[in-house]
């Protein structure tokens, strides 16, 4: 009933391919998986999804997902007093006994709101009883919750793979034995890792400085993070598929968990310790079994910092090998200037260039040593010259600005920087694209006591990177200030910032990390009426000062975050622990917990093809034949909220997972060879559409096929059958049938009086310009059905401009909008004129 009105359905259809739907009445126990962002960013949260397997992998357990609705969803639950719900059930968040919401990074926290308002759930943990559902949460943001502290029931510190059941099985006794909320959370602090906002109370000094917390549990006083000894056991076999394009649109592998290069501005640095290296075996295994599962074309390696895997050249080999020839790409989204070889770059390359990004940070040596980074002037330009070398045309460049001990020269030396990489590229088509944001400080970072700049500061820098870049072929891109000046706020704040954040909700802030929807004078407004002084949450720190994440323990002791600020300030270098020593900082005890880093396996060179033999010589250049076929195929139901786009997407994806021997398009970026039947408006179904195939082998058993291929596709699309396909010339002209139902009887006399002109124009957008299209020469039959349907023929030709069958409709029986919102087109049958 919602989706014809908003923006993106397929946000909310719940219909991707290896989605899983458990039976609710079955299920013990029933928990949904939120993430306070647009379903394009949440289905890219490796997290979620890895937790969502493992809570389905119980009979018992039921997991489903709901990702922050936007706006227009928003307004729509609002008005039809509709609930938010889960996409696999379609089930209202509140019927769940636990709702875990992702706290992946601060600009979200207004997100968090709407998902408890549209679901009817109090925004307090103190307002929610027995008969509401346990709001759970967890991820980085949980390491510095407190401004959305008072939301939760109870928060988990660090790696959730283990711990996730354990919760589960507290969950489920109380659940079976009637247990109050009291006695669950009392039960769930024995759980190493989770955190009970309740069972602590602030403190504030006069000027409402932040004084401490004044635990209310007796012996509860500090809370542990979890940490996962290995990661060879939480792996993803049959990853989700989503229906259109999202923000990180491929198969994402965790190759490592954890990084010891010990840049002192790093949050994720210091809270993800040890470094965990999932086994070369093992991820070759994910890979083939992942991309077979998916389709995807795109394999992604992921760590924080993915160059310092030790297995990785041949584990970059062996996955090329195996996958260029079906011309899946490896990207390496995370890599650090020396650490990306040639080699590497020539591997990366074989089937299409991803995309080139180093780190510098800072536009100076002297600065990079403050921060620990570890890398010189040298060797980033000798990593721009491999990369122009190798053929990429384009290099990013990453700056912090306000970095700590920064001055005018550290600012002034990155435009030169940029200039020196640009002159790497010796042939003269490349281009730089320099990115630089505002330095947040971090909690649990040796830089957590240190100011930060404000929003003027902020637009200082950029405005003079701006003037003296000096090059036509370098872009500048920045991070808004005003945003990071928020992020700010909320990285080193107190629960106070609770009522700041419910009333900025209640003044209409969403989704404040999309520059579209960020307003800082909402806030400022909020913040007066709050009586809460922003700035100062910006401002530095003493080492003896209280901070509000001082209980939530990361396993890294303090000392050596203050030892580490003395040795940034001296420009001292601290070397990573996991192949030169171990550094002290506290978080091992070199029994359970420890670095696991992998040798290099003597099987390596089994998984590569020999130079006589490589793949690329026997398939990749080479195309065995041409075979051409069509697939008539069925849109149905849900499936009608796919667009154009994105269904061609899902098909190349449904195809390479059903192994069909497609041929590719030869350059940097193949794709297959498919021709598509003309696009269907959106929301309309059909039972009739068609697509032609290019195949390097011939289909000897096509009924087969055509089985094979239907396992592979979402609900709602079928294909009908396969043929060979003639040389026949796409038809100039096409007559189509639609059934199009609508919410109530239409008046029959509107059809005879169209039938009876020669012509009817209807005007209609295209291309943001209004323009008259003739209905009249386009409609061959027009009628109702005996239950009131509308029954359109209708031609359209190639060259002409042509008239969706709602608009012509519309037109001629007067439609709401509302009405054609509503309305249900059926395309019945086609066939060339």
């Amino acid at each position: 009933m919602l989706l014809p009105f908003v923006r993106k359905a397929g946000r909310y259809s719940g219909n991707e391919f290896n989605c899983i739907k458990k039976d609710w009445d079955s299920s013990v126990l029933r928990v949904v998986l939120a993430f306070p962002d647009l379903y394009e960013i949440g289905m890219s949260h490796q997290g979620l999804q890895i937790l969502y397997h493992i809570i389905n992998s119980r009979e018992d357990l039921l997991a489903e997902r709901v990702y922050a609705p936007d706006t227009d969803l928003e307004e729509l639950l609002l008005e039809t007093g509709l609930p938010l719900f889960a996409l696999e059930s379609g089930r209202a968040v509140s019927e769940f006994d636990m709702l875990a919401i992702t706290l992946p990074y601060e600009l979200c926290y207004t997100n968090i709101l709407t998902i408890l308002s549209s679901s009817g759930l109090p925004f307090l943990s103190a307002q929610r009883d027995e008969s509401h559902p346990l709001v759970f949460g967890g991820g980085p943001g949980a390491f510095h919750p407190e401004p959305v502290a008072d939301f939760f029931d109870a928060i988990l510190l660090g790696d959730g793979e283990e711990v996730i059941l354990e919760i589960a099985d507290v969950l489920l006794e109380a659940k079976q034995q009637s247990w109050s909320r009291k006695k669950l959370l009392d039960t769930l602090t024995e759980i190493q890792g989770v955190y009970i906002p309740s069972f602590f109370e602030p403190r504030y000094r006069e000027n409402k400085d932040f004084a401490g917390l004044t635990p209310l549990k007796e012996g509860y006083v500090t809370v542990q993070r979890r940490i996962l000894a290995s990661l060879e056991s939480n792996a993803i076999a049959v990853p989700l598929v989503p229906l259109f394009k999202i923000v990180h649109d491929r198969l994402g592998i965790e190759v490592a968990r954890g990084c010891t290069r010990g840049c002192r501005f790093c949050q994720a640095g210091m809270i993800y310790r040890p470094v965990r290296e999932r086994s070369p075996e093992k991820i070759m295994e994910m890979a083939k079994t992942g991309i077979e599962a998916t389709g995807f074309e795109e394999l992604a390696l992921l760590s924080l910092s993915t160059g310092d895997y030790s297995c990785l050249t041949p584990l970059l080999v062996g996955l090329m090998d195996h996958f260029v020839s079906q011309k899946v790409s490896v990207s390496l989204p995370s890599m650090r200037v020396g650490t990306l070889t040639p080699e590497v770059m020539r591997q990366i390359k074989r089937v299409r260039k991803t995309g080139f990004t180093v780190a510098p940070e800072a536009g100076t040596d002297r600065l990079r040593r403050v921060i620990n980074k570890g890398i010189t002037e040298e060797d980033l330009l000798a990593t721009c010259t491999s990369a122009f070398a190798l053929g990429w045309k384009l290099i990013k460049l990453y700056f912090m600005l306000g970095l700590p001990t920064e001055k005018d020269e550290d600012i002034a030396a990155i435009p030169v920087l940029a200039r020196k990489a640009l002159q790497e590229d010796k042939i003269g088509r490349g281009k730089v694209t320099v990115s630089a944001s505002t330095f947040v400080p971090k909690p649990h970072t040796p830089f957590q006591w240190e100011p930060q700049l404000t929003i003027d500061e902020g637009y200082a820098r950029i405005d003079f990177l701006k003037k003296n870049l000096g090059s036509k072929r370098i872009q500048l891109r920045w991070g808004d200030p005003r945003q990071s000046f928020l992020e700010g706020v909320m990285s080193r704040g107190d629960r106070r910032l609770a009522g700041l954040i419910i009333a900025a909700w209640k003044k209409g802030a969403r989704f404040d990390a999309w520059s579209d929807y960020f307003q800082l004078q909402t806030w400022r407004q909020a913040a007066i009426e709050e009586d809460i002084d922003l700035d100062r949450y910006l401002r530095r720190r003493a080492f003896d000062e209280p901070l509000p994440w001082d209980h939530l323990q990361v396993g890294v002791d303090v000392d050596f975050f203050k030892q580490e600020y003395e040795k940034g300030l001296a420009e001292e270098y601290t070397p990573d622990c996991r192949n030169q020593g171990c550094r002290k900082c506290g978080i091992c005890d070199f029994e359970e917990i420890k670095p696991q880093v992998c040798p290099v396996p003597e099987e390596a060179e089994k998984w590569q093809v020999h130079k006589n033999k490589t793949v690329e010589n026997a398939l990749f250049d080479r195309q065995d034949g041409r075979f051409l076929y069509c697939f008539h195929y069925q849109r149905r139901g849900m499936s009608r909220f796919i667009s154009h786009l994105e269904l061609i997407q899902l098909l190349f994806r449904t195809f390479r997972r059903a192994k069909l021997p497609l041929n590719f398009s030869q350059g940097f970026n193949p794709s297959p060879k498919i021709s598509f039947s003309p696009a269907l408006p959106l929301g309309t179904e059909s039972m009739c559409e068609y697509l032609i195939a290019e195949l390097s082998t011939p289909l000897h058993d096509q009924q087969k096929w055509q089985d094979t291929v239907n396992v592979q596709l979402p609900e709602g699309l079928k294909v009908t059958s396969i043929e060979l396909y003639g040389k026949k010339n796409i038809p100039e002209k096409v007559k189509s049938d639609y059934l199009i139902t609508i919410g109530h009887l239409v008046n029959p006399e509107n059809i005879a009086a169209f039938l009876a002109v020669e012509e009817y124009p209807v005007t209609v957008t295209r291309k943001k310009k209004e323009r008259k299209i003739d209905a009249r020469s386009q409609v061959a039959a027009l009628s109702l059905s005996d239950d009131g349907k509308i029954m359109l023929s209708h031609v359209s030709e190639i060259s002409k401009a042509a008239l969706k069958p709602l608009e012509m409709v519309a037109a001629i029986f007067s439609l709401s909008e509302n009405d054609v919102m509503q309305a249900r087109v059926l395309k019945t049958d086609s066939r060339q004129v």
